[in-house]
């Protein structure tokens, strides 16, 4: 196989393995809380910079990574108990609902900008050189990604397979009225689903920033993948939001090979709208 594939398809498991774990947190919220919040990708942001920030103050990169996670996972509670709890109790449309995370998504956005600035920044981090490997290059900090992104996933099933919370959320996903009536504490599954998603999606903002810049629009700029990675698993499918990430992390990065790369994002969008079009419910079962 030739070298340069090898390197996209690398370059592609790194990328896909960290939109994999966003893309969990973004299925259990849209799928358990009906909930297409497009302010997913900023919170991925703002744990880029919780994890920056600990980072400068001197803290190792993986407690600084958990420091992001905890911190964001604070935020997405703090956005349940303020905007989304009292909308639901409204029984807000979802066209409101989208309306409002789009808000949400530009708030955030332009508060990272207003504290940390609009410029590049990077992690504090030893130099190391690249491993080669039989002529391809690989960045230790994408293996250290990929590495981590296996580890936090099969954590995942073990939460959603083998713990009663984990049961209680694919009950809720999978019909909140029977789940209600059966005597589960449905609130009590809301904030464990958003304690899980939004630990997820610090822990992927701050991997993503191992890989990148952090900047303002990192995750924004990750929306369209994030969304594409959901509906092509399947939406409220955690596995199928895995395998969707992964699948469109290496086509955006094997498609540099015929487009230009600022152009790569595009993939994705096609291959949502040919989702939609061929086959609505994903590639494998979902929940709506």
């Amino acid at each position: 196989m030739d070298i340069q594939l090898i390197q996209l398809l690398v370059n592609g498991l790194a990328v896909g393995s960290i939109i994999a774990l966003a893309a969990v947190g973004l299925t259990l919220t849209f799928g358990i809380l009906r909930l297409p919040n497009f302010a997913h990708g900023d919170f991925m942001t703002a744990g880029a910079y919780l994890t920056l920030v600990a980072n400068l103050m001197g803290l190792d990169i993986w407690l600084s990574m958990l420091v992001g996670a905890l911190g964001t996972a604070g935020l997405m509670l703090m956005s349940e108990k303020l905007l989304w709890s009292p909308m639901r109790d409204r029984r807000t449309t979802s066209t409101t609902l989208i309306i409002m995370s789009i808000g949400l998504s530009f708030f955030l956005r332009n508060a990272v900008i207003l504290i940390w600035g609009s410029e590049n920044q990077t992690y504090r981090l030893p130099v190391m050189p690249a491993l080669d490997i039989f002529g391809i290059k690989i960045i230790y900090s994408k293996i250290i990604v990929m590495i981590l992104a296996v580890v936090a996933m099969a954590g995942v099933h073990f939460l959603l397979q083998r713990t009663k919370v984990g049961k209680a959320m694919r009950a809720v996903a999978d019909d909140l009225d029977l789940a209600r009536v059966s005597g589960i504490d449905v609130e009590w599954v809301v904030l464990c689903t958003w304690l899980l998603a939004g630990t997820l999606t610090g822990v992927a903002g701050g991997l993503y920033g191992l890989i990148t810049a952090v900047r303002p629009t990192m995750g924004w700029f990750l929306i369209l993948p994030l969304f594409a990675s959901v509906i092509l698993g399947g939406i409220g499918n955690p596995y199928g939001a895995i395998a969707g990430a992964l699948i469109i992390g290496v086509a955006q990065e094997m498609s540099t090979l015929v487009i230009p790369a600022e152009y790569k994002l595009a993939v994705a969008m096609v291959m949502m709208m040919a989702v939609l079009l061929v086959r609505p419910q994903g590639l494998f079962r979902g929940t709506l």
